[in-house]
C-alpha cells in the first residue's frame, strides 16, 4: 500500500481542522477547543522553535565555513540581500496595481467602517504606541539591533533570529581564516549537530497533521468567539478587501517567483512547488517564517536540490529579512484605509509606499510584531490615519496565514536562484 505523502497528510489535518472549528464554534463548545485541542497546535509551534536556533547556528556556520573563502560569502551575501530587497520591490508595486484597479475600499458600508474601529480601538493604541518607538530609532538602529552584547541572550528568544544570523556568520568567518587542523573540530562538530537537528526535523513532521489540524481549528475559533456567522459577517464586509491580498499574493508567486524559477534555474516550475509544498503548507499554518525553517530548509536541500553551504547562509537570512507577502500585504491595506476613509493618495504617495515598505521590512526585521508596526509607519509616512488599521485588525490573522506562505515561497526560490548563480 502506498504511504500518503506528507503534504496530502497536512492538507487533511487543515481541512479537518477548518471544519471542526464552525462546528466548534456552532455547538458552543470553544472553551473545550481552547483547553484541549489548542494545546496540540502550541505544542507543534514550540517543536519547532525549540529547533530553530540551535538549526540557524550549525548550519550557517557550517555553510559559511564550507564556501572557504571570503570573496566568496561577500559575493553571495550581496546577490542574496539584493534579489530580496528586487522582489519586495516588485510584491509592493503588484499589491498597489491590484488595489488601484479594484477599489476595495469604496465597497465597505459605514455603519460596518464604524463597528469596526469601535471593536479594534484597543489593538490600534497598542499598536501605534509600539510604531511610535520604532519611529524615534536613529537611522542605524537596525545595525545596532543586529549586533548582540550577548550572544545567550540572543539564543533565548527567537524574536531574537537575526542577531543568531549575525553571531553564526561571525564565527563562520573565524573558522575560514583558521588552519584546517585548528578549525576541523569545531565544524566537526557543529556538522554533527546540523545532522541531529535535520533528523529532528523528520521527527516533529509525523506530528504535523494534528498540529496543524489544533492550529486552524484554534484560529477559527479565535475569530468567531461563540457565534459562527461573525466570521461570515467578517469575511462579507471585508471579503472583497482579502480578495484583493489574496489576488496580489497569487500573482507575485506565480509570476515574478515562477519567472525566476523557469529563466533562472534547472527545475520547472511543477517540480519546484510540489517540492515546497510541505513547507508552504506549514507556513500557512503557523503563520511563522521563523517556525517553518527547518521544514523550508529540509525541502530545499532534498527535494530541490540547493546546496546545504547556500540553504543555510540564504534560508534563515530570508526568514528573517524577506517580507515579499507582508510588504505586498501592507501596501494594499495602506491604499484600502485611505479609500475607505476617501483620501486620494497620488503617484507620489503611492512612491512612498514603495521606498518605505521595501526599507521598513529590512530596518524593522528584529522587531517583534514587525508586519502591523510596518504598517502603522507607511500609513503615517503618506498622510493615512493610523487609526484606520482598525478596520482591518478582524481579518489579520487570516491574511497573514496567506502572506507567510509567500514569505517562504519567496525565500525558496532565492535560495534556488542562488545556488545556480554562485
Amino acid at each position: 500500500m502506498t504511504k500518503l505523502a506528507l503534504h496530502w497528510k497536512i492538507i487533511i489535518g487543515l481541512i479537518s481542522g477548518i471544519i471542526y472549528g464552525i462546528l466548534s464554534s456552532s455547538i458552543g463548545i470553544g472553551d473545550f477547543t481552547s483547553s484541549f485541542i489548542a494545546p496540540f497546535g502550541v505544542i507543534f509551534i514550540n517543536l519547532l522553535k525549540l529547533i530553530a536556533v540551535p538549526l540557524v547556528l550549525s548550519s550557517l556556520i557550517t555553510g559559511v565555513a564550507s564556501l572557504s573563502d571570503l570573496k566568496k560569502l561577500s559575493k553571495i551575501g550581496g546577490k542574496t540581500i539584493l534579489m530580496y530587497i528586487f522582489t519586495t520591490a516588485i510584491s509592493v508595486t503588484i499589491g498597489l496595481l491590484v488595489v488601484n484597479a479594484l477599489q476595495p475600499g469604496t465597497t465597505v458600508p459605514q455603519e460596518i467602517k464604524i463597528e469596526l474601529k469601535k471593536t479594534y480601538q484597543k489593538d490600534v493604541t497598542a499598536k501605534t504606541g509600539s510604531a511610535s518607538k520604532v519611529k524615534t530609532r536613529g537611522p542605524l538602529q537596525p545595525l545596532v539591533d543586529i549586533i548582540p552584547d550577548n550572544f545567550f541572550n540572543s539564543a533565548s528568544n527567537n524574536r531574537n533570529m537575526l542577531q543568531v544570523v549575525f553571531v553564526a556568520i561571525f564565527i563562520g568567518v573565524g573558522l575560514i581564516q583558521l588552519p584546517k587542523d585548528k578549525s576541523k573540530p569545531l565544524l566537526s562538530f557543529f556538522s554533527s549537530l546540523n545532522d541531529v537537528i535535520i533528523k529532528l526535523v523528520e521527527i516533529i513532521m509525523e506530528f504535523a497533521p494534528v498540529g496543524v489540524f489544533a492550529l486552524i481549528a484554534q484560529t477559527i475559533n479565535r475569530v468567531t468567539g461563540e457565534n459562527p456567522n461573525q466570521l461570515f459577517e467578517l469575511l462579507g464586509s471585508l471579503g472583497f478587501y482579502m480578495l484583493t491580498v489574496i489576488l496580489g499574493l497569487i500573482i507575485h508567486m506565480t509570476i515574478t517567483y515562477a519567472s525566476i524559477i523557469k529563466f533562472f534555474t534547472p527545475i520547472s516550475i511543477k517540480d519546484f512547488f510540489k517540492g515546497i509544498a510541505p513547507a508552504q503548507l506549514l507556513a500557512f499554518s503557523t503563520s511563522s517564517s521563523g517556525a517553518t525553517l527547518p521544514v523550508t530548509m529540509e525541502q530545499c536541500e532534498r527535494k530541490l536540490g540547493v546546496p546545504e553551504e547556500v540553504s543555510s547562509f540564504v534560508l534563515p537570512l530570508g526568514a528573517t529579512i524577506n517580507m515579499d507577502g507582508t510588504a505586498l500585504y501592507q501596501a494594499v491595506a495602506t491604499v484600502f484605509i485611505a479609500q475607505t476613509l476617501g483620501l486620494d493618495l497620488d503617484l507620489s504617495a503611492q512612491s512612498t509606499i514603495i521606498l518605505t515598505a521595501v526599507l521598513a521590512s529590512i530596518g524593522t526585521a528584529a522587531v517583534p510584531g514587525a508586519g502591523i508596526i510596518m504598517l502603522v509607519i507607511i500609513l503615517e509616512s503618506v498622510g493615512v490615519p493610523s487609526e484606520g488599521i482598525a478596520l482591518i485588525l478582524g481579518v489579520d490573522r487570516i491574511l497573514d496565514m496567506i502572506r507567510t506562505t509567500t514569505n517562504v515561497t519567496g525565500d525558496a526560490t532565492i535560495a534556488m536562484y542562488i545556488s545556480r548563480e554562485k
